[in-house]
Formats: structure tokens, sequence, C-alpha cells
């Protein structure tokens, strides 16, 4: 006592699989079809229609679907869906671009230049962590320096110049399993031919209100970036493994004293650099301490420390402290959907390729040695190029 119900999928390649739904009641037989619908749905997530015991799931990138029905609210329900689901999803891109520092930025710079339809999900932090710094001075092309905001935002220009889509809320999730590969950003889902990660990695931090509030201002987290700004200063260096000892070695070419702070009393360092860092006159160490606040109304001029033994306060004159407990790449949308090392660093393949074709990766988001704009905006630029001979070639 029921009748079968098809729906006939066309594809953009002209192929026709047939779905077909049973389990509807049954209508009567003079009645003709009151409604009949055909629309293009472009781009969607996967859908599941619910009529009693009828389930109908769509999971096509680019379809048109026809519908041929006698029942009118199963008709209304699948007309009203699709088109809200058209509405929350946009159009088809030849690159999408998660991430916005001078990887990302660099890579829209060179796609949209390029002819590609770019978009860049520039995040709500957009501009990577350069736009936590105040003077750069080893980036090219600006003999006198640039502050690191400026810098980000004359590359954001420049890409927009050449047409790149900029969008500067956070990417929520991925979808590498099929293609056109998906964005979600809130409620919009973005698609593209292929998508460059450019995320990047942030600095760990002590979490003080001082530290905040005196970034760019004797606090740091790159003494490549700003040891010349300390140049026969007294300075600090708040670690005890490989990234602290790097940081202090580098000080020690600039600075007149360099103090390592350290919550235990040996060193999580490779035993190389822990012979360097001991054998540098200008280095020493304070041990078993944690560093309470950071001194200074609008510039680092001291730190408070606490003896983790006896809790014992003191306070330490210093022009700048430099933070090196690590960095945590920002990847955590991506796993599952690509390959990452056991620190979440994406794991690159030739270069800028991942282990899913048509998805790569560039800057601090992959490269956990150098950590430069340069080396990043180098990084986007290559796999822009990957990514155009990519698109040549599908």
């Amino acid at each position: 006592m029921c009748y079968k119900q098809n729906l006939q999928l066309h594809n953009e390649y002209g192929a026709t699989p047939k779905l077909r739904a049973a389990q509807e009641p049954k209508q009567r037989k003079n009645k003709k079809p009151i409604a009949l619908m055909s629309f293009q749905l472009v781009k969607f997530q996967p859908l599941l229609f619910f009529k009693e015991n009828l389930l109908l799931l769509l999971h096509y990138s680019h379809i048109h679907l026809r519908i041929s029905t006698t029942n009118k609210d199963f008709a209304r329900n699948v007309t009203k869906s699709a088109h809200a689901i058209r509405m929350n999803v946009e159009k088809l891109y030849d690159t999408i671009i998660v991430g916005s520092g001078p990887a990302g930025f660099t890579a829209a710079i060179y796609t949209s230049r390029a002819k590609l339809k770019t978009i860049v999900v520039a995040g709500t932090q957009w501009g990577g962590q350069l736009m936590l710094t105040t003077e750069v001075e080893n980036f090219p092309g600006f003999k006198e320096g640039i502050l690191g905001p400026d810098l980000m935002d004359n590359m954001w220009k420049q890409a927009k110049r050449f047409g790149a889509e900029m969008i500067f809320e956070d990417a929520t999730a991925v979808d590498f399993s099929s293609k056109p590969f998906k964005v979600t950003v809130g409620s919009k889902v973005f698609e593209g031919k292929s998508v460059i990660i450019a995320t990047g990695a942030s600095a760990k931090w002590l979490g003080l209100e001082s530290e905040k509030r005196l970034r760019g201002k004797g606090v740091s987290v790159c003494a490549t970036c700003d040891a010349a700004f300390f140049k026969d200063k007294k300075v600090t260096v708040v670690g005890g493994g490989d990234t602290a000892m790097e940081e202090a070695l580098a000080l020690s070419k600039f600075a007149r004293e360099v103090k390592v702070i350290h919550r235990r009393d040996t060193l999580r360092a490779s035993e190389i650099l822990q012979e360097r860092v001991f054998n540098d006159p200008k280095i020493e160490f304070i041990w078993n301490s944690t560093v309470q606040e950071i001194l200074g109304k609008d510039r680092v001029e001291g730190v408070r420390l606490r003896k983790v033994d006896s809790n014992e306060e003191f306070e330490l004159a210093c022009d700048a402290v430099f933070i090196a407990i690590g960095w945590k790449p920002e990847t955590e949308i991506f796993k599952g959907q690509i390959e990452t090392d056991q620190a979440g660093y994406i794991v690159a393949k030739d270069t800028t390729k991942t282990n899913v074709e048509g998805v790569f990766v560039a800057g601090d988001a992959q490269d956990y040695r150098y950590r430069q704009a340069v080396t990043a905006a180098g990084a986007g630029c290559m796999a822009a190029l990957d990514v155009e001979k990519y698109l040549e070639e599908a």
C-alpha cells in the first residue's frame, strides 16, 4: 500500500544516479503531482530529510535536483531546506587560504595576481605574530624598518589590489575528504579546488597581565627579531629548553648581560646547547624561580621572581624579557584531516604539499625551525606557485 518516489540527480558531468525512497503513504490514483521543482544546489553539506518513514541523504557538491511528488508537505520541506542551504554556502574558489600572516598574504598576492579566484580566511586576529611587534628591521625593502602591523596592512592591501577576497573571521572546520574542499566559517561554507594552510604558530606565554601590556615594549618572543634593540642592555630569558638556550645565545651577541630564569635546577635543552651557554661569560642562570610580574609602566624595567622551594620573592632589574617556553602551531582544526607530527606541526612533502592532494601548507604551521617573517613569505610564494601548477594539471 505504498508507492515509490523517484528523485533524479543530474550532476555537472551528465551522470544521472537515481535515488529511490519508499514508505510514503499511498495517494489517490487520480491525483496528479502537485509540486514540480527544478533548482540548482551549488554547494552544501550532507542533508538529511525525514518524512515519516522516508529518509533521504543528499551528499553531492554540484548537482541539479528535480523532484516530482504528490506529497505537498514533503515538497515544501525539501524546497525550504534546499533554499536555506543555498543561503549558507558560498561560491567555488580556485583556492582558499586559511591564515593571514606573511605566508597567507604572500600566497594571496601570487594566486590573485595569477587570476586565480582567491579568498583569504584571515581570522579575527589577523596578521599573525607581526601584529604583536613594533619595529621590524630585518624584512627586506625597508631600510629604515617598518612597524609590524604596518607591514601586514601593506601585504593585505597588496593582495586586495589584485582581487583577493578577505573574510576577517575564524575558520571553524574543514573537510578535505572530498573535492571541492570545504572550509566552514561560522554558518558559511566556502568551497575550493585547492587550499593553502597558513595559520602559523603562536608563542606560549606566561599569562601575566603585565606581560601582555608590555609586549613590544621590552617583552618579546623572538631574539632574532629584537636582540639588536638591546645592545649593551640587561636582558632576561624565561625557559629551560632548546628555544630558551638559542634565545640566550642570540642575545649574548648584543646584550651586556643575559640572565636565564628557569623553574627547575636542571635544563631540558640538548647537551650541545647547554655546553655553549655554560661557556658563554655573558650568560648567567637563576634557578628554581618563576616570574610573578614584569615591572615597568611604559617599558620593561625589571621582573619580580619567586623561589619555588621557599616562596621567597625578589626583584631583578632588566631592560627586556624574552619568553622562550615554546610554540604552539595553530593547526587544531586540521587534525584528522591531514598529517601532523607529534607537536601538531603539519608534515610537508616536497616543500609545500601535504598528504592530501590539492592541500598545501606554508609558514610556521609547518616550520618549527626558522619562524621568520621573510621565510614565511617565501613559503607562501612557493605554495601559491604549487597551487597554480596543480590547478593547471588537474
